[in-house]
């Protein structure tokens, strides 16, 4: 599941103890759910979040949605028995927060074996410092930005453009491309502004993240929409790889579409968007 061609524009955080919203997320057009087992869920809950989420990925019915488990970190009283129960209860990854390096990754790996995919939760310095590493791990299959750890660690001030963040937004994007791998952007705060949400998605699109995570259901329909090709982008696309087709045929390297070059490397983007478009066609034909 973990792959550029399963889409990823929407990522919601469901609490893995609270049985009905595990219930709803089956119904939701999320492309991907975090279940939850760290912040979410209360220490004194978080033995009982276990039990009631594994049982509810055996019991299934999420369709072609990522499921991913957020584990506690395996310095916690918790992580260990979280890695444990997860690695073969129906989820398709396993989420680790608090990664540093890639060794980290090491040590999960060794608890889950080899099959399962981990993402890693980038909201650390090192973690940033690190991205590289992490990203080219061989088990590691996405990045997660946690935005709100980071801004706490880095003392940042909360702006709308995020300037603070952008160095390690940027550097997590940078990993993931270098690594081919998913990059999801962190949260936006104020799940009642919906405007605030939407310039939020666009400025992570445009960075080059392939989804957003959320923490409410209200916000899956402005992320999906952020993230997917507009039908103008899939028409672009279109024609410009007709286009470049009908001029290498002609013995010509380039083609002009609209006045505008078309090279290979757009050719490359064009194919890229088209498979985007069938992916989110597939998801939602379940």
């Amino acid at each position: 599941m973990a792959s550029l061609s399963h889409p990823y524009r929407s990522v919601l955080y469901i609490p893995g103890s609270k049985e009905r919203a595990l219930e709803k997320a089956r119904d939701l057009p999320a492309d991907a759910i975090i279940f939850d087992l760290e912040d979410a869920v209360a220490p004194d809950a978080k033995a009982e979040a276990r039990t009631t989420l594994a049982a509810a990925l055996r019991q299934g019915g999420y369709g072609k949605r990522a499921k991913i488990v957020r584990i506690n970190a395996l310095s916690t009283e918790w992580g260990l028995a979280d890695a444990r129960a997860f690695a073969a209860a129906g989820a398709d990854a396993i989420l680790l927060p608090k990664v540093n390096a890639a060794s980290d990754i090491d040590t999960l790996s060794d608890i889950i074996g080899p099959d399962l995919p981990i993402w890693a939760m980038m909201e650390t310095p090192l973690s940033i410092l690190g991205a590289r590493e992490i990203a080219a791990h061989a088990r590691v299959a996405g990045l997660v930005a946690g935005t709100n750890d980071l801004a706490k660690d880095l003392r940042t001030r909360a702006q709308p453009d995020r300037l603070p963040l952008m160095l390690a937004l940027q550097s997590i994007v940078l990993a993931a491309r270098a690594a081919r791998i998913v990059a999801v952007d962190g949260v936006y705060n104020r799940f009642k502004d919906e405007d605030g949400l939407r310039v939020e998605c666009e400025q992570g699109r445009d960075l080059g993240f392939d989804g957003k995570t959320l923490i409410h259901p209200a916000q899956i329909e402005t992320a999906n929409t952020a993230f997917a090709p507009t039908e103008a982008e899939i028409e672009l696309a279109e024609r410009q790889i007709a286009a470049y087709e009908e001029s290498r045929a002609s013995g010509q390297g380039i083609a002009v579409v609209d006045g505008q070059i078309v090279e290979n490397l757009h050719v490359v983007t064009a194919e890229r968007i088209l498979a985007q478009a069938r992916a989110i066609r597939d998801l939602a034909a379940e």
